[in-house]
């Protein structure tokens, strides 16, 4: 039996889960210049779950759309955190509902028996911090691709 090849997932939706840091690294890759509204970000205490609705760029058909000639695309994204025990958040203010905050990493430092921080960094400095009783992320794509308003690829400064 063969390993799935990239090509082979390129036009259906993203379902991913990370448990350890290296599967982590790779939601931390695809979701890299996501944009979010303060608004769709959610903590349920109860349910101990932290969901934000993002607008992710497609990093993985960014060499299509360029061998195509075709605009890129960006798509809407569940990220959630199970198991969170406490949020913290520095950089933006929460009541301004409607700001748009872009996230640049996803990373995860453990604690002591399973435990650790997954901290969201964003743009300008901003951070939220996920204190978890045990690594737990998902991303799910919950919609179809669309245009990228840009119309171009993020770019950074190296």
């Amino acid at each position: 039996m063969a390993d799935a090849r990239f090509a082979e997932g390129a036009d259906t939706p993203l379902y991913l889960a990370a448990q350890d840091g290296d599967d982590l690294t790779v939601i931390s890759t695809l979701v890299q210049d996501a944009v979010f509204a303060v608004a769709e970000m959610h903590f349920r205490r109860s349910q101990r779950q932290f969901a934000v609705l993002l607008n992710r760029f497609r990093w993985e058909d960014r060499a299509s759309a360029e061998r195509a000639g075709r605009a890129y695309e960006r798509v809407r994204s569940l990220l959630v955190v199970g198991d969170v025990l406490a949020v913290q958040t520095s950089g933006f203010d929460r009541r301004q509902r409607g700001a748009v905050l872009s996230l640049l990493q996803i990373a995860w430092q453990p604690g002591p028996d399973g435990t650790g921080t997954v901290t969201l960094t964003l743009a300008g400095g901003a951070v939220i911090a996920l204190k978890v009783e045990a690594l737990d992320v998902t991303l799910k794509d919950v919609t179809r691709p669309y245009l990228a308003p840009s119309r171009r690829a993020p770019e950074h400064q190296v």
